[in-house]
């Protein structure tokens, strides 16, 4: 970083504006205020408007200072910049996937340099350095990032290559990871527009040694959360609200060892926020005890997932491709459903084309002693496939539209067979708009194999619709909330206008419709009106009003005006 930045400064003026430097370092102008305002840099200035004017040899005393490390927040804005250099060329939706596969590569090359030098360093043995057990990844001398950057012509094509090489020396770590990358396609990437990428990511070192796990794990979730709400509706596909996620995972309590599973695991965000619950509950020793499994249909999406663990240092993370409905992946030696101590997902709402025939004559179990789900909506099929993959003690979160609480028919009768069956543990509602490209509202079920006594028979209702930040596109659930909904849940009593726990009777008697305002009445109480005060309070005004009128008519009379 150090060289690139200095090398900028060569071709600058002796005093620099401030929109030099932010543009030099890669910040915004607020960052230099601030800056400014912490003695890191103070600018000159100059002129009748006082104009801000950096010497150069201040801006290069600050480069050497910093190093070669960035900051999160310049991070997160390095590597959004880089969807400028692809945005308009190609759709919104599909540029993502080219950065996140650029930036991973870009990481484990620099990492295996890294890895090669500290052996080099210990032992000034080459065959030793270079040797498999000493690398997280394996990367070739033709497959490394420094060949890519050297390369002028047919750039696409050299990158294509170097992902084939890479995928097969990490088979299977790595497959199917950069199989929906085509760079070749020189009408959506002309030359110059991956070398003006490669140049981008040429900028600056990704090596653990510079950029941390953690780093460089949130600042690629931001990269996610910035994607989904840039790609509108289709956003919603592959990322679900963190605040939603940390309501569940908050609920289901992850412990020790546990085996946790996300049959529609998206970008795996569900999966990040139980490991990061643990290791802020407990310590990263502990959450990496935890085995995570995931299973994602698009394959687009299931990359972005599995580079995400990768990018975290959660390597052991099984995330698995294909349809979860029609083929799951995770299957025990007997060829049963595998199960789970916590199942958590946010499967795609009431999709109607979805492999109906294959699941009813499903041979694993999944609809045993339950109706069969609608051929036009699967929404009951994945919560059938979540409870037939939670083990005895087996306990799941799921975020599904609100019709699931009241659709007759069909899922009618399969909610009904769940809560005799006393797998619900509760139903929670959410505010609107919480999901990127949909305003339908959507609720979490919670559900427990192994329900405590004092649950038995109950279900407890949280209406959280109205807590929330109003945003113009898109609402968010604020800290408060999100430990509001907890700790009603923790408490599973009633809470007046908020929280209900109710008995499975009156459900049977509510012929099993668990519509969260059949329960709670959470409206404004209205002020009550006291009809014989009010009528005594307009009998005085009139007399009030009627002593007035004389007294207004005598002055009338007294001034000569009367008839």
């Amino acid at each position: 970083m150090n060289q690139i930045l200095t090398k900028k400064l060569e071709s600058l003026p002796e005093l620099l504006s401030i929109g030099e430097v932010a543009e030099t370092f890669g910040i915004h102008r607020d960052t230099l205020r601030n800056w400014e305002k912490a003695g890191k840099l103070t600018p000159l200035r100059v002129g009748p408007r006082q104009d801000r004017k950096y010497r150069k040899e201040d801006i290069q005393t600050l480069i050497d200072e910093m190093g070669s490390k960035l900051t999160l927040q310049q991070l997160e804005q390095f590597l959004w910049r880089s969807a400028d250099i692809l945005r308009g060329k190609i759709d919104s939706s599909d540029y993502k996937k080219y950065i996140f596969g650029l930036l991973f590569y870009k990481r484990i090359s620099d990492v295996w340099d890294e890895e090669y030098k500290k052996i080099m360093d210990e032992y000034k043995d080459k065959n030793l350095a270079e040797a498999d057990y000493n690398h997280r990844f394996q990367v070739s001398r033709d497959c490394k990032w420094s060949v890519i950057s050297e390369t002028s012509v047919n750039i696409g094509q050299k990158l294509n290559d170097i992902f084939d090489k890479i995928t097969n020396v990490n088979s299977p770590k790595l497959d199917k990871i950069f199989d929906d990358l085509d760079f070749a396609n020189k009408d959506r990437f002309p030359n110059e527009t991956i070398q003006r990428l490669v140049n981008h990511f040429s900028q600056y070192n990704f090596g653990s040694n510079y950029i941390s796990s953690d780093l460089l794990g949130d600042s690629y979730e931001y990269l996610i959360k910035q994607f989904a709400a840039d790609a509108g509706k289709k956003g919603g596909e592959f990322y679900t609200p963190r605040e939603v996620e940390r309501i569940i995972i908050g609920i289901v309590k992850p412990h020790q060892r546990d085996h946790i599973y996300d049959p529609t695991v998206g970008s795996g965000g569900f999966l990040l926020e139980a490991y990061n619950y643990l290791k802020d509950k407990s310590s990263e020793q502990v959450a990496r005890t935890l085995y995570f499994y995931g299973q994602e249909i698009n394959i687009g999406t299931f990359a972005i997932a599995k580079i995400n663990m990768f990018l975290h240092g959660l390597d052991s993370a099984d995330i698995r491709r294909g349809d979860t409905l029609a083929n799951p992946q995770f299957l025990n030696n007997t060829g049963n459903l595998q199960t789970f101590d916590i199942v958590v997902a946010n499967p795609p709402y009431s999709i109607k084309d979805w492999e109906f025939v294959l699941f009813k004559g499903d041979k694993y179990g999944r609809t045993e002693g339950y109706d069969q789900p609608p051929n036009k909506n699967a929404d009951y099929a994945f919560v059938l496939h979540i409870i037939k993959s939670m083990n005895i003690n087996g306990r799941a979160g799921v975020v599904l539209p609100h019709g699931v609480l009241f659709r007759s028919g069909s899922e009618g009768r399969i909610r009904e067979q769940i809560i005799k069956n006393d797998l619900l543990e509760a139903v929670i509602g959410l505010p609107p708009k919480l999901f990127y490209g949909t305003g339908i509202p959507a609720a979490i079920l919670i559900f427990n194999r192994n329900k405590p006594e004092q649950k038995k028979g109950k279900i407890l209702i949280i209406d959280a619709e109205k807590d929330f930040l109003e945003g113009k596109n898109q609402n968010t659930l604020r800290k408060q909330d999100i430990e509001k909904i907890i700790k009603a849940y923790d408490q599973y009593q009633d809470i007046e206008k908020y929280a209900r726990v109710v008995d499975a009777k009156e459900i049977e008697e509510s012929e099993y419709n668990l519509n969260v305002r059949r329960y709670i009445d959470s409206s404004e109480k209205q002020e009550e009106i006291d009809v014989k005060q009010v009528w005594k309070d307009l009998q005085t005004l009139e007399k009030e009003r009627e002593e007035i009128n004389k007294k207004v008519t005598g002055f009338i009379k007294e001034l000569g005006y009367s008839e």
